[in-house]
């Protein structure tokens, strides 16, 4: 009767699982905005969130709500969920990513994601065609699943047999994976300052003073071939006023290159090291993202230096910080254009 009763048990934990399971709808994993005129009319645009730290959640909803209204582009913006089906940033049950099969640019902002092989076979695909991509802040770090038989090499410390992919997505894709800390985050924030030679580039086309709260990343992409468009200058400070620190040399943040597959397909990438919540208050950094995803996709004749990049609808972001996120708050509740973000608790 005990093991009766056991197995009674174990049937109903079972089931009610598999019902929940069940339940479970890709669609509640993201939120879409719609583009009606402009550039982008007619592209779809891929934005994948789940960081710890740095509030994705918030960054890039707010970024594609830009892209679709002002630019016509449609995004959609996939998220990680807890339990109870609430955005749980640094996540990894992330599902949906089926939508890159349509995409023509995936934005990733995420860090230490160890997806479902079905999910990252979505990725991989992407990437053997050759699409374009931008990084952004961990994206460096996307990947910690170096256990994973199959994807493993995505890892950012990767240092397996397929010596292409030394040092995972992060080097072999954005060209570079994730070094350290450079300065002190949250006490030193940065100007950029645009390379010599660079200004002229689409992508830094209308951009100026640029300022970032998020703290410097050490970076050498010009040794994996990647030209770079932005150096920081970090600051004794977390205001644009602050004095820039005499101690700190001017490392690459921003910086484009091409990707190639085994395939022999290339696509074109762009990387910043920033992208906080906070930094996107900054319009001149809004503006470099909006021509990067323009640049990428082969649209830089649509660059206008004065282009709109205001934001669409109220945007409230929270400081970041690790747990420093809103709680209780579903993909859906960031949909239409007016809809606060951030809001919950």
């Amino acid at each position: 009767m005990k093991k009766l009763t056991t197995g009674l048990a174990f049937l109903s934990v079972f089931l009610f699982s598999l019902q929940t399971a069940s339940c479970q709808n890709i669609t509640d994993y993201r939120v879409v905005y719609a583009g009606d005129e402009g550039p982008g009319k007619g592209k779809n645009i891929v934005l994948i969130a789940s960081d710890h730290e740095y509030r994705s959640e918030e960054t890039l909803p707010a970024l594609a709500r830009i892209l679709a209204k002002r630019y016509g582009f449609t995004c959609t913006v996939v998220f990680a969920l807890d339990d109870n089906g609430d955005i749980l940033p640094g996540g990894s049950n992330l599902l949906g990513l089926s939508v890159l099969n349509n995409a023509d640019l995936m934005i990733i902002f995420t860090r230490f994601l160890d997806l479902p092989d079905e999910e990252m076979q979505h990725i991989n695909d992407y990437l053997k065609r050759g699409a374009p991509v931008i990084g952004l802040r961990t994206a460096t770090h996307a990947f910690k699943n170096g256990d994973n038989r199959k994807w493993g090499h995505y890892d950012f410390q990767y240092k397996g047999p397929l010596t292409a992919w030394k040092d995972g997505f992060g080097e072999r894709i954005l060209g570079e994976t994730w070094v350290g800390h450079y300065g002190k985050n949250h006490e030193q924030a940065s100007r950029l300052i645009i390379e010599d030679g660079q200004k002229n580039h689409p992508i830094m086309r209308g951009v100026k003073d640029v300022f970032v709260q998020s703290g410097g990343y050490a970076a050498y992409p010009e040794q994996k071939g990647a030209t770079v468009l932005a150096r920081g200058q970090v600051l004794n400070g977390m205001t644009p006023g602050s004095p820039a620190d005499p101690t700190k040399e001017k490392l690459p943040v921003a910086w484009v290159r091409d990707y190639q597959m085994d395939s022999g397909a290339n696509g074109r990438v762009f990387t910043t090291t920033h992208g906080a919540s906070e930094d996107l208050l900054n319009e001149g950094f809004r503006r470099m993202l909006v021509n990067a995803c323009l640049w990428t996709m082969g649209l830089e004749t649509q660059i206008e230096p004065a282009g709109d990049v205001g934001f669409v609808g109220p945007y409230r972001p929270t400081t970041f910080k690790f747990e420093g996120y809103k709680r209780h708050v579903k993909p859906a509740d960031l949909a239409g254009w007016e809809s606060p973000i951030m809001p919950g608790h």
